[in-house]
C-alpha cells in the first residue's frame, strides 16, 4: 500500500513510449491564442490582464536592463501554473513532482543570471560574497560560506517546488483513501473526512499557485542582484 501512494509520480509510459514531452506539452495547447480582431473574447482578455500585471509587479523593482526577461518570466510563470493546476485533476500527471525537471528549469535559469551579473558588472556581483565591514579573519570563512549559499540557490528553487507539490498530491491520497476505507464502517466520519479533504483540495490550488510564483519571483530577485 505504501508504493502504490508513490506510483501517481511515476513517469507516465504508453507502449514503452514516455509520454514526458505530451505532458509538458499540452499546457500549451490549452492556452487560448490571441486573434488578430479589435476586440478580444473574455477570456483572451482576462489572460492579457493577468500577463500585464503579473509582469508590472514581477519587474518593477528591476531595471530597464532586466525588462529583457519580461517574456521569459511571464512564459515561465503561465507554464508552471498550468503543469500544477493540471496536475490536481483525476488522472493526470504532474510534470513539477519531478526533481529532474524542477532543476533543469532552475540550473539554466539560476546560472543565466549569475553570468549576466559577471559580464555586465563583475566587481558588484563578486562584492556580493564578501559583506563590507567584515573582520579580517573571517574574510576566508565568509568568503566560503557565501559561495556555498550562492550555488545552493537553483537547488533550493527545485526542491522547494518538487516538495511542497509532492506533499500535497500524497496528503490527498491519504485523505481519499482514509474517506473510501472508513465509509462503509463510520459513515459520518467518512463525511466529516470528505469535506477535510475538499478544503485541502482547496488549499492544494492555492500552493499550486503560489508555488509557480514563488520559483520566478526567486528568479526575479536573483536577476535584481546582477543587473
Amino acid at each position: 500500500m505504501a508504493l502504490n501512494f508513490f506510483d501517481q509520480f511515476m513517469s507516465p509510459v504508453f507502449l514503452g513510449l514516455p509520454l514526458m514531452a505530451l505532458a509538458l506539452t499540452l499546457p500549451w495547447i490549452l492556452l487560448p491564442t490571441p486573434s488578430s480582431r479589435w476586440v478580444n473574447n473574455r477570456l483572451l482578455t482576462l489572460q492579457g490582464w493577468f500577463i500585464n500585471r503579473f509582469t508590472q509587479q514581477l519587474l518593477l523593482p528591476i531595471n530597464t536592463q532586466g525588462h529583457k526577461w519580461a517574456l521569459m518570466f511571464s512564459s515561465l510563470m503561465i507554464f508552471l501554473l498550468s503543469l500544477n493546476m493540471l496536475g490536481l485533476l483525476p488522472y493526470t500527471f504532474t510534470p513539477t513532482t519531478q526533481l529532474s525537471l524542477n532543476m533543469g528549469l532552475a540550473v539554466p535559469l539560476w546560472l543565466a543570471t549569475v553570468i549576466v551579473g559577471m559580464r555586465n558588472q563583475p566587481t558588484h556581483s563578486l562584492g556580493h560574497l564578501l559583506p563590507e565591514g567584515t573582520p579580517t579573519l573571517l574574510i576566508p570563512v565568509l568568503i566560503v560560506i557565501e559561495t556555498i549559499s550562492l550555488f545552493i540557490r537553483p537547488l533550493a528553487l527545485g526542491v522547494r517546488l518538487t516538495a511542497n507539490l509532492t506533499a500535497g498530491h500524497l496528503l490527498i491520497q491519504l485523505i481519499a483513501t482514509a474517506a473510501f476505507v472508513l465509509l462503509p464502517l463510520m459513515p459520518a466520519v467518512a463525511l466529516m473526512t470528505t469535506m477535510l479533504l475538499l478544503l485541502l483540495t482547496l488549499l492544494e490550488v492555492a500552493v499550486a499557485m503560489i508555488q509557480a510564483y514563488v520559483f520566478v519571483l526567486l528568479l526575479s530577485l536573483y536577476l535584481q542582484e546582477n543587473v
